[in-house]
């Protein structure tokens, strides 16, 4: 049986640990069962947020030295998946996933949260956001439902990813090797990896036939999507780093995950769904006991690509200065905080693939009733 624990920890920047070791100098958290450091940096979220690989550093270096390994076995242990961008009134911090695997318990029908994390290998430039890379996905994610012990692909609720974004070094990489990369755009170039990887997900659970794919439909047919996928992308790395969540009878976890799809960036019942499906029960709005056994909230976050928002046109796409995802991000967590009380919640912009155009998916992890 495994125990599953999530902690959820504010930051007063991307390099604070403090929360993180007084967890560990407690007891609290041990060290060796964190398998996954899911966070959101404010920096801008676009393609030179440095704040990204700058907290991946500092808490990988971190629990280096706790656990006296190398920061190289860290890092092919532990998923560091940071998430740019905290613009509006969405607070930085981290979710920290632990397992214990060998957890005293019995299997019953009850499902509870179950967490599973690894890695793909490395690609080359020419090859993100291509079918390469969602056929890495779909086998690694394949393995970690597994993994975690998930027996059926309906518990799967939210699978969320950190993917490689092609800067010009790589790109002249590539060209140097004869190859031709998807785009030479740096910043379209965040796009084609997360919906590769979103595709990737959405294979590997059924969601999409692999056949209707091809490198001509990524980025460009945005009637496939999955439902569950949730990926973000950053120059610090050049694989995909993956963590699994869902809810199984091999898990005896305090906690519990569920999940809905917002139609658009202000789709409050899809909030509630969410809430709901999580295990909550609530008429109109969770009340001040509902709220307190709400852990975290994981969203994604897109301008719909016609500009518009329940048929009102809006400016997001226009907006010479400030990038749609930005405002989106900003949304879409208003929209979460004000139902759940808190803006300390996980929403990451650039959905391609990721729910339907100009929505996106929106998980809830809970604690269960004793």
């Amino acid at each position: 049986m495994m125990d599953v624990s999530v902690y959820r920890i504010a930051t007063s920047g991307p390099e604070d640990l403090r929360g993180l070791k007084e967890l560990v100098d407690k007891g609290e958290i041990n060290p060796e069962e964190i398998i996954a450091v899911l966070g959101k940096t404010e920096g801008n979220g676009n393609v030179n947020d440095f704040t990204r690989g700058y907290s991946t550093f500092v808490f990988r270096k971190y629990l280096a030295e706790v656990l006296g390994k190398s920061e190289e076995e860290i890092g092919k242990k532990i998923a560091f998946v940071m998430s740019g961008g905290t613009e509006g009134v969405m607070t930085p911090h981290v979710n920290i996933f632990t397992v214990k695997a060998d957890a005293e318990g019995e299997e019953s029908d009850k499902k509870s949260l179950a967490v599973s994390a690894g890695f793909t290998r490395d690609f080359l430039p020419e090859e993100f956001g291509t079918m390469a890379m969602v056929k890495e996905v779909k086998r690694v994610v394949l393995e970690l439902i597994d993994k975690a012990g998930i027996s059926a692909i309906e518990d799967v609720h939210f699978v969320q990813i950190k993917c490689p974004l092609l800067t010009s070094d790589r790109i002249n990489d590539a060209q140097s090797r004869g190859k031709k990369v998807a785009t030479e755009d740096t910043y379209l170039s965040m796009g084609y990896p997360r919906g590769a990887s979103a595709l990737g997900i959405g294979v590997a659970l059924g969601e999409i036939e692999e056949s209707s794919l091809s490198d001509e439909v990524i980025l460009n047919d945005w009637s496939i999507y999955s439902n569950i996928a949730s990926t973000s992308a950053g120059v610090e790395l050049m694989n995909c780093e993956i963590i699994v969540m869902g809810n199984s009878t091999n898990s005896v976890s305090k906690f519990r995950i569920g999940h809905s799809v917002m139609k658009d960036a202000i789709d409050l019942e899809a909030v509630l769904e969410a809430l709901r499906n999580s295990g909550l029960e609530f008429d109109s709005l969770p009340g001040p006991e509902d709220k307190k056994r709400i852990v975290n909230v994981f969203a994604k976050a897109e301008a719909s690509p016609d500009g518009y928002v329940k048929k009102r046109r809006t400016t997001m796409l226009t907006d010479s200065d400030i990038h749609h995802t930005r405002y989106a991000r900003a949304v879409v967590n208003a929209v979460i905080a004000s139902v759940v009380d808190d803006p300390m919640v996980y929403v990451s912009g650039g959905s391609e693939h990721q729910g339907p155009a100009g929505g996106g998916p929106i998980a809830v992890i809970i604690r269960q009733k004793e």
